[in-house]
C-alpha cells in the first residue's frame, strides 16, 4: 500500500514531499496581456500551503496566438517574469515544486482572443485555422522551447509540455487533425517528431536536474490508445523526462473505443515499462479513498482538479482522514472566495451546471 504522504524523487533528483499535485486548472483570471494576477496568485499559493506537493499552473501560452481562454497566464515573453518569479518564490516558500504547463491551443484559439485566424499542422475548416508553415513550426518549436528556459530563470523547478486535450501538439499526434506531407505528418514517428524535439532539446538547454514533464490524453481528438500508448513509451525509453501525466477524464472508465474495452484505460497505461519514469494520472480522484485507490493501483502521484477547488488543503485533510470526503457540490460563492477563488475563477466554475449555488 503507497502511503499518500511519502516522497517521490524524480530521475531529475527532485524530492516532492507528498503524492498529491494540483492539477493544471484552467481559472481565467489573470491579466489580458498574460500577466499573472493577484487573484491568480492567491489562488496557487493557497494550494501550496494547502499542502500540494507539486502545485501546477494553469495552461500558460509560449505564443502570443496561442492563447486558448481569456484570462490566460502567459509565459510567452519576458515582459511576464515579474508575477511568474512572484509566484514561484511562494509556492516554494512552502516546500512544494512549482511547475509551469507550457501550452498553445492551436486550432482550439478563439479568434476574438487574438483577432486573426489560429493556427493548426494543416488547414481546418471546421475551426477556420490555417496551416503552418515548416518555418512556422520550427518556431513553434523554438518558442516552447525558450518558454523553458524562461521558466527555469524565473524560478520554476520545471515544466510540463501540453500535449492533450485537443490543442497544437494533440493536433500534431492526430492522424485525424494533422494533414502535413513533410517531416510532421505522415507516420506517428513524423506526426510526434515535434513533441520529441521540443522534449529533448528542453532537457539539453535546462539541464539534468530541471524537472520535466509530458501531458497526454489517450482519446478524442483522433486520439488511438496504441499510438498514444507507444509515444509514452518511446519518452520513457529516450531517458528526457522525469514523469508523465496522462489525462483519462476519469480515472476508473473503460475506453470509449470498443477494440480496446477488455481492459480500463488506466490499466492500458499501466502495462507500460515506466523505468525510473514516475507517473500521474488525472479524472474523478475525487475523495481520500479514490486517492488511495489510485496510487494502490501503480500510479506514482494524483492529480487533483475538483476536490483542489473545494478545498484548498485537500492533500492535508486526506493525510489526517483516510475517509475524508469533500464538501459536496453544489456550494456558494462564499465558500469558494474562503478557499482562495477570485471573481473570474467563480464566474467560470458556473458553466458547469450545479457546482456553484
Amino acid at each position: 500500500m503507497t502511503n499518500a504522504n511519502s516522497t517521490i524523487t524524480f530521475p531529475c533528483g527532485a524530492i516532492m514531499k507528498n503524492r498529491f499535485m494540483l492539477a493544471p486548472l484552467t481559472n481565467q483570471q489573470s491579466h489580458e496581456n498574460g500577466q499573472l494576477s493577484n487573484d491568480e496568485l492567491k489562488w496557487l499559493t493557497m494550494r501550496a500551503e494547502g499542502e500540494f506537493g507539486l502545485v501546477m499552473t494553469c495552461a500558460s501560452h509560449v505564443q502570443r496566438i496561442g492563447k486558448g481562454f481569456p484570462g490566460q497566464l502567459g509565459i510567452f515573453s519576458d515582459n511576464l517574469n515579474e508575477g511568474h518569479i512572484k509566484l514561484t518564490t511562494n509556492i516554494k516558500k512552502q516546500g512544494s515544486l512549482a511547475v509551469i504547463q507550457l501550452h498553445h491551443a492551436g486550432m482550439r484559439t478563439p479568434v476574438e482572443l487574438i483577432n486573426e485566424n489560429p493556427v493548426c499542422p494543416s488547414d481546418n475548416e471546421e475551426t477556420n485555422a490555417r496551416g503552418l508553415t515548416l518555418e512556422e513550426v520550427k518556431q513553434l518549436r523554438d518558442d516552447f522551447i525558450t518558454a523553458a528556459i524562461r521558466a527555469k530563470k524565473c524560478g520554476y523547478n520545471g515544466v510540463e509540455v501540453h500535449g492533450a486535450h485537443g490543442y497544437i501538439l494533440t493536433q500534431f499526434l492526430s492522424s485525424e487533425i494533422n494533414k502535413r506531407t513533410d517531416e510532421y505528418g505522415g507516420s506517428l514517428l513524423n506526426r510526434s517528431r515535434l513533441l520529441f524535439e521540443i522534449v529533448n532539446a528542453i532537457r539539453e538547454k535546462c539541464g539534468k536536474d530541471f524537472l520535466l514533464g509530458v501531458r497526454l490524453s489517450p482519446e478524442r481528438f483522433g486520439m488511438d490508445i496504441e499510438e498514444v500508448k507507444s509515444v509514452c513509451q518511446r519518452l520513457i525509453n529516450v531517458g528526457n523526462i522525469d514523469f508523465l501525466d496522462i489525462s483519462l477524464w476519469d480515472s476508473f472508465k473503460i475506453p470509449y473505443e470498443e477494440k480496446y474495452q477488455n481492459i480500463t484505460l488506466l490499466e492500458h497505461f499501466n502495462n507500460l515499462d515506466f523505468k525510473k519514469v514516475k507517473w500521474t494520472v488525472a479524472g474523478k480522484i475525487s475523495n481520500a479513498v479514490d486517492v488511495q485507490k489510485i496510487l494502490d493501483s501503480g500510479v506514482d502521484f494524483v492529480s487533483i482538479g475538483t476536490s483542489a477547488i473545494l478545498h484548498h488543503n485537500f492533500p492535508k485533510l486526506v493525510i489526517e482522514n483516510p475517509t475524508f470526503n469533500p464538501i459536496t457540490i453544489p456550494v456558494s460563492e462564499e465558500h469558494l472566495k474562503k478557499e482562495g477563488l477570485g471573481k473570474k475563477f467563480i464566474e467560470y466554475l458556473k458553466r458547469w451546471p450545479d457546482f456553484v449555488k
